[in-house]
């Protein structure tokens, strides 16, 4: 394998040239934990080497907010910094670009904590501000940094090379130009996505092992792949990895049972066989074999996180899911196979959308919430049908595969 330092820079540059895709004179901001630090010194790194005016980045450590979740009044525990709203909410006055760095170097630290508390300690605030501006006028990414914790947690052993290695294998570091193999590969979700949008579908039904759910879509709704762009213009790319064509569906129309086929790494806690089941949109059963308590509280956390924000395909030829590595991080989780999210639903997916209220996205069945959560149902044993207006049901992902025929398919 080529040097750790060599895939760190390399990854620095995708995440600045393809991800964020800094302009010239724009301003970075950087969000990690103190673990990060060494990536967040190469992007700083390169983001002044592609014209960053400046590179602004913000550490957190888990292990104080363990102290503020255990210890902090109860009327203080969602509190937002306006210092830090107010950073974000400049950056989008300013059309900046923001990159955010994962990789939680200890997924159970919170996992002993009330779970009440723990759930009710999310700055809704920051959160509303932060979907707010990535829906619109900045330009944004989420890359990885892996740990030694992380490691741990993945392979049972502290071995960051063989983390790092994965990590190469899934955002095509391992590729002779990545910048090239990124393109192809941008190419090809956007050719599904176009296929989606053309096929006009009214709702979606996935089914397989403990799974047996139809999700509504928007007369209207559009499918994106990873190739988004700002109110700006400016392209960019959300995720590194990223395998997934996804939508936001009517919120006010889900209904059956799902199953997760990975575990949820999630606010220091791991949530294993998570089962849910919806009714008229809602999550009204909420099951887990580990971590139920907590997961519950985060679900009855605000008025939206019960409904849907998201569905997204993946087949398996996934360059995550191929590695065969649950890496118990969202960002490379959910890019491994299909997956639904609760929570905020994207503007991007309703045309008209842009600028309305938290009621007008209700009555529209958008969904609003303050949190956005991703979580796994999908494998070769899970088949997805779009279902039209009439109730022919149409396969789109078939023991894995990707059966929809895309457009040039089609023409050919």
């Amino acid at each position: 394998m080529t040097s750790v330092s060599a895939v760190l820079e390399a990854y620095a540059r995708l995440a600045v040239r393809i991800g964020v895709n800094l302009q010239p004179g724009q301003r970075l901001a950087v969000n990690a934990m103190l673990v990060h630090a060494p990536l967040a010194r190469a992007v700083a790194a390169e983001a002044y080497a592609a014209g960053a005016s400046y590179v602004d980045v913000y550490y957190s450590d888990p292990h104080v907010r363990r102290a503020h979740i255990e210890a902090a009044p109860s009327e203080t525990l969602g509190w937002s910094p306006p210092w830090r709203v107010e950073r974000l909410e400049r950056l989008g006055e300013d059309r900046g670009a923001l990159l955010a760095i994962v990789g939680d170097p200890e997924p159970l630290l919170f996992a002993d904590l009330d779970a009440q508390r723990v759930s009710s300690a999310r700055m809704r605030q920051l959160t509303e501000t932060s979907h707010r501006i990535t829906d619109g006028p900045v330009n944004w990414s989420i890359v990885a940094y892996p740990s030694e914790g992380w490691a741990q947690t993945v392979f049972g052993e502290p071995d960051v090379d063989r983390l790092w290695e994965a990590i190469a294998v899934a955002t095509r570091l391992d590729e002779p130009d990545p910048v090239a193999a990124w393109h192809e590969h941008l190419e090809r979700l956007g050719q599904r996505s176009d296929a989606l949008n053309a096929s006009r579908f009214d709702a979606i039904r996935y089914r397989g092992p403990g799974t047996d759910i139809l999700v509504g879509l928007h007369p209207d709704g559009r499918w994106f792949s990873a190739r988004e762009s700002s109110t700006g213009g400016v392209p960019f790319v959300a995720n590194m990895p990223t395998e997934e064509v996804f939508t936001s569906p009517d919120a006010r129309r889900a209904d059956g049972t799902v199953a997760a086929t990975y575990p949820l790494a999630l606010q220091g806690n791991i949530i294993r066989g998570l089962r849910m089941r919806f009714e008229g949109g809602r999550a009204v059963e909420v099951h887990a074999d580990e971590g139920e308590e907590f997961m519950r509280a985060y679900v009855a956390s605000d008025d939206g996180a019960a409904r849907l924000g998201e569905l997204a395909l993946v087949d398996r030829e996934s360059r995550v899911g191929r590695t065969g590595i649950v890496f118990y991080e969202t960002l490379f989780d959910e890019n491994a196979t299909s997956h639904i999210a609760i929570g905020y639903g994207f503007v991007q997916a309703l045309p008209g959308a842009e600028g309305l209220s938290e009621e007008e996205r209700h009555a529209r069945g958008l969904n609003f919430s303050s949190l956005h959560t991703d979580f796994m149902i999908g494998s070769p044993e899970v088949d997805v049908w779009g279902v039209a207006a009439s109730g022919t049901e149409v396969p789109i992902l078939s023991g894995g595969d990707w059966v929809l025929p895309l457009a040039r398919e089609k023409a050919a």
